[in-house]
């Protein structure tokens, strides 16, 4: 059938600690663990039960050095609020989990926004959208 497409399932990242960047990710978006994962793969459901991410455990990984150096970003998450006070709220609570701050445009009219890298270094975005 050729309008059959496959769906995606999840992203899954790359991480040399799989249990805390999930923890990271778990508590900033509220996300709950799949039962019966181990520490080298654990699997993230959104609140209706829907796998959503996913992490594996790998043995050692340069972390990204965007926006310049010798080792961009593969991909990132864009995740999105409502309002500016909510991104200044989720700024807050992000750096209170680990988030490391990239580039701050939260002043831009158009599409405020911040970057920021998770624990592991991943970068990752929120903007108001």
């Amino acid at each position: 059938m050729a309008d059959r497409v496959p769906r995606l399932r999840q992203v899954v990242l790359d991480t040399t600690d799989a249990r805390a960047l999930a923890e990271f990710y778990r508590r900033l978006l509220g996300f709950s663990y799949r039962p019966g994962d181990g520490d080298d793969w654990v699997v993230l459901n959104d609140p209706s039960g829907v796998p959503r991410l996913a992490f594996q455990q790998v043995e050692s990984l340069p972390p990204p050095t965007w926006p310049d150096g010798p080792r961009p970003q593969m991909l990132h998450l864009d995740l999105t609020v409502e309002t500016v006070a909510e991104l200044d709220e989720q700024h807050e609570r992000a750096k209170s989990l680990g988030a490391r701050l990239l580039a701050d445009h939260a002043d831009d009219p158009e599409e405020p926004l911040r970057v920021y890298a998770d624990p592991a270094g991943h970068p990752f975005c929120i903007f108001v959208g």
